[in-house]
């Protein structure tokens, strides 16, 4: 008779076992950094910025023929949840509370005026105008003036970040505060200003050159 044979399970090499652990200790090391698990951590392994940015390019010269005539100043707190399905917020989960700070110009276009628009007088004493309605131009976030209050994250978002290469991106939070800083520029009363403003700087220069009547109006 044979007696068939066992074949024992083969062990792990040593130095793999080594390798294994080495690695298992970096993970929990630098996730310990990243989630703020260890105390102090992050200040003994602080980063030095250094801006080895190339000169800047000139791509294009455009011409602007438009006249800002007035500027508003705007100020939005973003509240931005996003919530997973059949998930808790502590497990998968983001809201980010965001203050938003921008500025919204109102102009009114001079490069539009045709000649028609334009009427002088015989003697050059009087003047009158047709202007295109002012418009509003596209809002500015002013990153100085903007942070964010505070940010929720769940176990899975935060153990994301660790290999993401834009963690805590607010890319989403800034485009909602552009939206609604121009939706409330669209709601004031920016472009009025603006045409008013437009009507007074044309006036007082006409006036300086001889002109006695300025008439200034709007239209499409």
């Amino acid at each position: 008779m044979t007696t068939p044979v066992k074949h024992l399970p083969r062990r792990m090499p040593g130095w793999a076992k080594v390798v294994g652990a080495l690695v298992l200790v970096l993970v929990v090391f630098f996730a310990g950094i990243r989630l703020s698990v260890i105390p102090g951590l992050k200040d003994l392994f602080g980063t030095d910025t250094h801006d080895r940015s190339g000169p800047a390019l000139l791509k294009s010269i455009q011409d602007i023929s438009r006249y800002d005539a007035a500027s508003g100043n705007f100020q939005v707190v973003v509240d931005l949840e996003k919530d997973a399905r059949f998930l808790p917020d502590a497990i998968r989960g983001t809201r980010t509370l965001y203050v938003g700070a921008g500025t919204v110009d109102a102009y009114v276009d001079l490069g539009k005026v045709g000649d028609d628009d334009v009427k002088v007088n015989g003697d050059r004493t009087s003047a009158t105008l047709r202007l295109p309605h002012a418009r509003l131009g596209k809002p500015a976030l002013d990153p100085d003036r903007s942070y964010a209050v505070s940010k929720q994250r769940g176990l899975f978002d935060r153990l994301g970040d660790l290999f993401s290469d834009n963690p805590n991106g607010e890319q989403a939070v800034q485009k909602l505060a552009v939206r609604h800083i121009g939706d409330a520029a669209k709601e004031s009363e920016l472009t009025a200003r603006a045409e008013k403003n437009a009507t007074g700087m044309l006036e007082g220069l006409l006036r300086s050159l001889g002109f006695k009547e300025v008439r200034v109006s709007y239209g499409t």
